[in-house]
């Protein structure tokens, strides 16, 4: 049996955005052994509990009583095979330290952006093809309002995304790759 594709999220502390991100993701896959999904936080907290108002977004059935953040560090990065940052800088700050990660490093807006360009692709081949060719990494919004709708549209791009990522029909629930 092959390897699972390892999928690490990442945002600040670890604590609000990348929890929401693999908590979900971990939901919608509902156990495919094709995938498993992780996450980090830049200047993470270590053994905190998810935040409270962002663990209220939750998908109905996913429970973050058991989430503890963690720091990223060089080990993590090293034993996963696709990273998805919250923000164009985390992505900047992985790739100061660790150049040779390039191409398996995205925002989640520019992996959102390259998965309908590899139609038919799915798991590592996906993220191989992605990493060869990517849209630039803009610069999200920081403002409150911005980041209130972080929960809305991080679902969808992880609803989109997780049928891509893993293999076979595993979803909870099919989506169209149109967000």
């Amino acid at each position: 049996m092959n390897q699972p594709l390892r999928v690490l999220f990442v945002c600040t502390a670890n604590i609000c955005r990348s929890p929401h991100l693999e908590l979900t993701a971990r939901h919608l896959a509902a156990g495919s052994p094709s995938v498993v999904f992780s996450s980090a936080g830049t200047h993470g907290f270590d053994a905190h509990p998810m935040d409270s108002e962002m663990a209220q977004t939750l998908p109905a059935g996913v429970d973050s009583a058991s989430f503890r953040s963690r720091a990223l560090s060089p080990a993590i990065l090293a034993e996963v095979d696709l990273v998805l940052t919250a923000e164009a800088s985390h992505r900047s700050r992985i790739l100061d330290d660790n150049p040779a990660l390039f191409r398996k490093v995205f925002t989640v807006g520019q992996f959102a952006a390259a998965v309908p360009n590899h139609a038919g692709l799915h798991g590592s081949d996906l993220v191989r093809m992605a990493g060869m060719r990517r849209t630039p990494a803009l610069p999200e919004q920081a403002q409150p309002a911005a980041r209130a709708k972080g929960a809305e549209r991080y679902e969808a791009f992880v609803e989109a995304l997780g049928r891509r990522l893993s293999k076979g029909p595993t979803l909870l629930r099919e989506v169209s790759l149109d967000m």
